[in-house]
């Protein structure tokens, strides 16, 4: 049996959409379709035929996510984002992808499809696990130029053999469409809650590796991700992102280094946004230099 879990907070036309398109989906196998409300100003209606879950109290993704696959019933758990379009065999295949895996792997398997914005492009499901050079190089504001070129995202972590119609093995998927046995996630502990948005996916992955358990980007299936459906405003999602990011590392052992050197690269940030004020009076370097270093304070307390 497959359960197929939407974590949910916000608007919810976009959540009410996916389940239009699940019940369109051709899979003769029993499913289930469960709604993981995190506690949302407006909550999500009672729909026939969904599961809905009530979380009496706001507590991220990672949370959410685990309060739905505790509820779940079936073998595999599908954990998808609300603001996704599936194609019309999506569930079918990736049932059947997930159990070739599995034979594969002969011990354990998370996967993904391709997931690709509206305008088309790749949203560079397939990563490496973080490390602070890859933050540095994002952080770099000079180089957001170079956002379209192989090179910047090799340097920002993000692994280039996951493309369309290919299979790779990989670090780490991105979180919004992922699929794995309801066992395995439950035996490395779920989700870690201290993530309130963000690397939640990235830490549960690595404990999936220590146990031996693969993760699979599978582009021969592709969907749809609008983005952004269950996130504030830029400067908030910028400073969770930033606090998932020393949290992990601080989990990880991943060094000291994190802070002083985002700390490092905003003057050098500083520098480059003062020439750039030269010619456009719209920057403010001080100001930019400022709001960096707080995201940075912000983030160091966590």
């Amino acid at each position: 049996m497959l359960s197929v879990l939407i974590p949910f907070y916000g608007d919810p036309t976009d959540t009410l959409d996916l389940l239009t398109q699940l019940t369109e989906q051709k899979l003769v196998e029993t499913h289930e379709i469960i709604v993981s409300d995190d506690a949302s100003p407006i909550p999500f209606p009672e729909v026939p035929g969904v599961k809905l879950v009530s979380r009496t109290a706001n507590g991220g993704f990672g949370s959410n996510v685990n309060s739905g696959t505790e509820a779940a019933s079936g073998e595999w758990v599908l954990i998808l984002n609300s603001d996704l379009t599936l194609p019309p065999s999506f569930l079918e295949d990736m049932l059947d992808a997930a159990r070739t895996e599995l034979e594969i792997s002969g011990s354990g398997v998370l996967l993904s499809p391709q997931v690709v914005g509206d305008d088309g492009k790749s949203q560079w499901v397939g990563r490496r696990f973080p490390k602070t050079a890859h933050h540095a190089w994002e952080w770099f504001t000079p180089v957001a130029r170079f956002r379209d070129t192989r090179f910047w995202h090799i340097m920002v972590g993000h692994d280039t053999k996951c493309q369309t119609g290919k299979r790779a093995e990989t670090d780490w998927l991105m979180g919004a469409c992922m699929m794995l046995r309801k066992a395995d996630f439950e035996a490395v502990g779920g989700m870690d809650e201290r993530f309130f948005m963000n690397s939640e996916e990235i830490d549960l992955q690595r404990r999936l590796a220590d146990q031996g358990i693969k993760r699979v980007f599978r582009g021969d299936i592709v969907v749809r991700h609008a983005g952004g459906g269950s996130s504030g405003g830029s400067a908030q999602r910028r400073q969770w992102v930033l606090n998932s990011r020393f949290i992990y590392n601080k989990k990880w052992d991943e060094g000291l280094l994190l802070a002083p050197i985002l700390k490092a690269v905003s003057y050098l940030n500083f520098v480059f946004n003062t020439f750039r004020s030269l010619w456009n009076s719209a920057v403010k370097p001080r100001r930019i230099l400022q709001e960096e270093l707080e995201f940075i304070k912000k983030a160091e307390a966590q």
